[in-house]
Parts: C-alpha cells; sequence; structure tokens
C-alpha cells in the first residue's frame, strides 16, 4: 500500500497527471509484484491507509515529504466518489422508522421493514436498518464513511426521507432532528481503525467495525442501548422477521398499515425505543444553537411529504425545526392520472401546496413520475411541461422518476393482468430527453432513477445509467456535436462541478419567471460556455395574498425573500484557500444585489430561509434573528 502511495507522489512531484487509469495500472503492478490479490490494494482502502499513517505514524509520514499542496493532489487522486462533494456541501442521506401512511397509492412498494415507497436494500435504507433508523447512529456512520473517502463535512446537507413526514408524531419529529443535531456536534466520527473499508477480501466487514476500539463512546452506548432492548440488526434475523408478514401484504391478506403496526406498534422491543424517542423544542435550540459554530454545520435540511400534509402549522413546525427545503411527491398534475393510480390528491390541493411553501420561503423540490398506469408518452411529455410551465406550479427542483414496478406494490395486479404496461426503452428515452429539454434555467434535475435493485425490479427501466443514455440521446441531436445539447438549461447539467473558476470569466444572468403568488428572480453566475458556478433565488410575494393570508403565515407585507443561495465547487473546510468557486465571494455578491433588486422593487426588508449551519454567514451580511427566519432592512 505504502508503495502505491509513495509512486502517486512521485508522479505528482513530477508534473504528470495521475488519473484513475493510472491508478488502475499501479495497483496492479503492485499485486503482481508482491503476488497478492489486487483487491488488498483497492482504490477505496488507499485513503484510509494513508490517514492511518499520516495520523497514527507519523515519523513515517513524514518520510514522504507530503507538502500541503503535493497532499491535496494525492487526496485528489485517492478520494472516493468526488462527485458526492462536487456541489460544495457532502450530503447525508437519514431514513425514519416504519410508520402508518396515510395515503396507499397503487404504485407504492410495501417493504414492511422500511417506510412506504422504500426498499430494505437501497444503500440509504440499509444504513438506516443496520443502525435500527435511529438518526444519531445514521449520521454517525455516514460522517465517518464520507471523512474517511476524503470528503470535507464541515458543511453538511441532512436529507430525512421516509415518506409522509408528518404523518409521524410531533415529539418523534423534534427528537429525530435533534438527534440529528446532537450527532453532528458531538462529532460521532469513527477512527481509520474503525473503517470497514479496510477489511481483508473476505473478512466481514462488520466485524472491523464491532471489534474496534475506535469508535465514538455515544456510538458504543447507542448501539449497546438497542441491542439490550432487543432491536435485531442482523439482515437474516430481520428478514425472518419479517417474511411471513411480508408474504401477507404481498398477496393482499394484510394492508402495509396494519402490517406495519403489528410489527412495530406492537413489538416490546420498537415500544421500549419509542418511549424515549421524545424531546422538547428547546433541548432541539440547544443543539441549534451549538451547531452554528460546530466542526459540522448544517447548510440545508431537507424534509419528505405529501401535498396534502401541507398547511401552515406543519411548515411552521418544519422550519421551526430548521428545514429549508421540502421533498414533495406531486408525481402527476393530471387529475385523471391522479385517480386512477389512487394518490387521493386534487391538483388544486397540488397547487395551494406550492404556495404555501412559497410564502414560507422553502426550496420546492418535488417528485415526478413517467409511466404511471393511464400515462401514455404524449401525455408524460404535456405533464411535466405543465408542471415546469404553469405558474401554479414551477418547482426548484424535481426527481423525475419513471415508473418502476416492485412486486410489493398493488400495481402488481394491473401488470398482471396487462392493463400496465412498461414503456419501452426507446419510448423512455424519448420521453425524458423532451422532459429535460422543457426543463427552465432556475430548476435542477436531481435524479431519474430510484435507488432500486434490478433484482427487485419486477417490470420497467433496470438500467443504472439511465441519466447517461438520457445526455447520449441529447448529444446525438446536437447540431455542432457539443457533449451536451445547446437547449438543455437545466441547473445540473450545467454544474461546475470541481472546475476552477476564473471570476473574469463570469457573468451575471437573471431569470425571471411568475407564479400564483410570487415574482421570482434566478440569480444565478455563468461561465461563457453557460456553466454554472452558483445562485441565488430571490422571491417577491405578492402584497395581496399575504395580506390575505396574514394569519397563518410568518412573513409579513413588504418583505422580500431569500429562498436560496448556492455557490459550487468541490466542497473545502470553511476558511480554507482555495480558487473553487465558493471561496470568491459569489455568495455574497449575489446577497447585495438580490437585496438590491428587492429595494428598488419597494419592499422594505429582506428575509433568508437561512440554515442552522449559514446564520453566522448572514450575521456577517447585515442580517439579524427575526421569528423563523433572518431578516435585513433595506
Amino acid at each position: 500500500m505504502e508503495d502505491i502511495i509513495v509512486n502517486i507522489l512521485e508522479m505528482l512531484r513530477r508534473g504528470e497527471t495521475v488519473d484513475d487509469a493510472v491508478l488502475v495500472k499501479l495497483v496492479h503492478a503492485q499485486a503482481k509484484l508482491t503476488g497478492g490479490d489486487k483487491r488488498t490494494f483497492a482504490k477505496r482502502r488507499l485513503l484510509p491507509f494513508y490517514q492511518r499513517i499520516k495520523r497514527e505514524e507519523p515519523d513515517r509520514w513524514r518520510s514522504w515529504n507530503v507538502t500541503s499542496e503535493l497532499e491535496r493532489g494525492l487526496l485528489s487522486v485517492i478520494r472516493m466518489k468526488p462527485r458526492r462533494s462536487a456541489s460544495g456541501v457532502a450530503t447525508i442521506t437519514v431514513i425514519t422508522k416504519p410508520w402508518p401512511c396515510g395515503s396507499d397509492c397503487l404504485y407504492c412498494p410495501n417493504d414492511v421493514r422500511m417506510p412506504k415507497s422504500y426498499l430494505h436494500d437501497e444503500p440509504a435504507c440499509a444504513r438506516a436498518e443496520q443502525n435500527r433508523f435511529d438518526p444519531y447512529l445514521q449520521v454517525a456512520t455516514r460522517l465517518t464513511a464520507l471523512s474517511q473517502m476524503g470528503h470535507a463535512t464541515d458543511k453538511i446537507e441532512l436529507i430525512i426521507l421516509g415518506g409522509t413526514w408528518s404523518d409521524y408524531p410531533r415529539d418523534y419529529q423534534v427528537w429525530f432532528v435533534t438527534e440529528l443535531f446532537r450527532a453532528l456536534n458531538d462529532d460521532a466520527v469513527s477512527g481509520v481503525a474503525a473503517n470497514p473499508m479496510l477489511a481483508e477480501p473476505g473478512e466481514d466487514k462488520g466485524a472491523v467495525l464491532a471489534s474496534s476500539s475506535d469508535v465514538p463512546t455515544g456510538v458504543v452506548e447507542r448501539r449497546a442501548w438497542y441491542r439490550a432492548c432487543g432491536i435485531a440488526a442482523d439482515e437474516r434475523e430481520l428478514a425472518e422477521a419479517s417474511a411471513e408478514t411480508q408474504v401477507a401484504v404481498d398477496t393482499g391478506v394484510c394492508s402495509y398499515n396494519r402490517a406495519v403496526g403489528r410489527l412495530y406498534g406492537k413489538s416490546t422491543a420498537w415500544r421500549r425505543a419509542a418511549a424515549v424517542q421524545t424531546a422538547t423544542l428547546a433541548e432541539l435550540e440547544h443543539e441549534q444553537r451549538s451547531n452554528e459554530t460546530a466542526r459540522h454545520r448544517v447548510v440545508g435540511l431537507v424534509v419528505e411529504t405529501r401535498p396534502d400534509a401541507i398547511t401552515p402549522e406543519s411548515l411552521a413546525l418544519i422550519r421551526h425545526l430548521g428545514a429549508t427545503k421540502i421533498q414533495m411527491g406531486v408525481q402527476s398534475t393530471d387529475q385523471r392520472i391522479l385517480d386512477i393510480n389512487e394518490r387521493g390528491i386534487p391538483v388544486e390541493r397540488i397547487a395551494e401546496a406550492f404556495s404555501l411553501l412559497r410564502a414560507f420561503g422553502f426550496k420546492i423540490h418535488v417528485h415526478a413520475m413517467a409511466n404511471l398506469l393511464g400515462a401514455t408518452p404524449e401525455d408524460d411529455e404535456r405533464d411535466y411541461a405543465r408542471l415546469m410551465r404553469d405558474s401554479a406550479y414551477r418547482p426548484d427542483e424535481v426527481k423525475l422518476y419513471p415508473c418502476a414496478l416492485i412486486g410489493s406494490a398493488r400495481l402488481a395486479e394491473r401488470y398482471r393482468d396487462g392493463s400496465w404496461v412498461p414503456y419501452t426503452e426507446e419510448d423512455l428515452l424519448d420521453v425524458l430527453v423532451e422532459d429535460v429539454l422543457a426543463t427552465p434555467a432556475y430548476c435542477r434535475i436531481s435524479r431519474m432513477i430510484r435507488d432500486f435493485s434490478s433484482d427487485d425490479i419486477v417490470a420497467g427501466n433496470k438500467k443504472p445509467n439511465l441519466r447517461q443514455l438520457v445526455e447520449t440521446r441529447l448529444a446525438a441531436r446536437s447540431d455542432d456535436g457539443a457533449p451536451v445539447h445547446p437547449d438543455v438549461q437545466e441547473i445540473r447539467f450545467r454544474e461546475i462541478g470541481t472546475r476552477a473558476v476564473d471570476v473574469g470569466d463570469l457573468r451575471l444572468d437573471i431569470v425571471s419567471y411568475e407564479t400564483e403568488n410570487t415574482a421570482e428572480f434566478f440569480l444565478q453566475w455563468v461561465c461563457a460556455d453557460g456553466r454554472i458556478a452558483g445562485f441565488l433565488r430571490l422571491s417577491l410575494p405578492d402584497p395581496v395574498y399575504i395580506e390575505a393570508h396574514a394569519a397563518e403565515l410568518p412573513v409579513a407585507a413588504g418583505e422580500a425573500m431569500i429562498r436560496e443561495v448556492h455557490v459550487y465547487g468541490m466542497a473545502t473546510c470553511v476558511g480554507a484557500d482555495g480558487r473553487a468557486a465558493q471561496h470568491l465571494g459569489l455568495g455574497r455578491r449575489l446577497v447585495e444585489r438580490a437585496c438590491s433588486m428587492a429595494r428598488d422593487a419597494g419592499y422594505r426588508r429582506i428575509n433568508v430561509i437561512s440554515a442552522v449551519g449559514t446564520r453566522e454567514y448572514y450575521r456577517h451580511l447585515g442580517f439579524e434573528d427575526h421569528g423563523l427566519y433572518q431578516q435585513r432592512k433595506l
């Protein structure tokens, strides 16, 4: 392992390029030289090895003569999955415990080991189940993995998934978020010795973690407490305990909600755990204040819900918890399609949810589905175009999912009788290409597939590289052979990622559009080739709407709202030197321009829906804490 690290350092000193292809050759050469297993020298093991030597054997590390510049180059070579923090923020996804769902849509999977619509073998779900769905343990596990893959973890976006957030008891919601903050404030990162990536080929990764003494006390104690409660984390035990109930759900003998009530609501072990899964707002606020200056700061907090669960009361609590973005399952804006798929939500309620979310200042991240029962490719293209263009909707971000049939979904009956048929790959790609082209510059398509294993998908798209296929199709339609079709405006296609930025090459572009209750302005820093280096969402609420809903809103007439500020570049630690877009003052300049625009439009004050970990940043820009937001006089 040391020889590979030393060889990389020597190549970097000579100014040579070391990419993944070169790294593979170095690994193969070392394996051949030693006669060992190539997996012993895999890329995923190099960074933990380097970290361990630097921390535990400083004399050996110093003998490598690693300067700070050389170390940056080395880390860029051996860092795992650099895309994960290319947006400038490291993301941690956590899953809530299984809970009865207020809806029963045809297409929704019914895995009784998970919250509704999720599967136990999705990566985030598997981590959650191994950690007994405890938020503290989930954060600790993911924080450790990110740190040991070489990602900076001082800026964290927390994404809470698990169906409809507001279906859970209020006390559970407050406790869950409090524990997320507590884990970050405790710096609950296990040491390199506890990294399962260091397991030898064939060795049990879980055994490496369990046997290590390099694990924070809080993590050790929590795991022991859940074991004492009798809550299993072993895959075989979990599968055996739920097998009979899952069969009953799959065959229609038992509903998902009844099954979950039986497995968890009546379980002595889970009831014992539930008895302590409660916290006060005072405890939450204490952890939030600590996080304002913590090593791992929350710069974004996301919860997932349905349009019919969005009310002023639910949004007030969600905002108090520190949330800045809402993921909302829209699926379709065609009432006929919603009804056929038993969604149980009128399109008027969806439109109302959009208006409330904007009035509260939340970023709106919706789920949209193609190939639902009753839809045609032409229907899907019209539906998506309406979602993007109708002033009642116009989301900031979208997960664009083709319907994939999971055996436990009630849609399986329609598949067996032939009334639902998955699109051909050609038809599906045509729909997705048109959807991408219909997406405006202020909207980001974050995903095009669920994290379902192809083994779980009975029918529908099974290709994990679906987005790549769409991009290839778009490139083929480009007249000048460009890698991306020139008409593609959506944000993710245009992100600069890890590229360096020359401020002189940037220009400020402003995209304006209207919604039912706001005038929206999307301020974006763009390069000459259209790539995006940063953006801000400025919302100017309609005073008539604000006054009509004054009794239920936390904002007043005459107040503008900054709903999001984001600057791209590989996540680096707060205060670190660098040429990434985050370190060029682009965010501050966007904020100042937004304030000027709001003032010119006649607004007297401007709010920002800041995350807990960005409060200090906005205080330095002249904002003061004001209720659920931070505010600056104009």
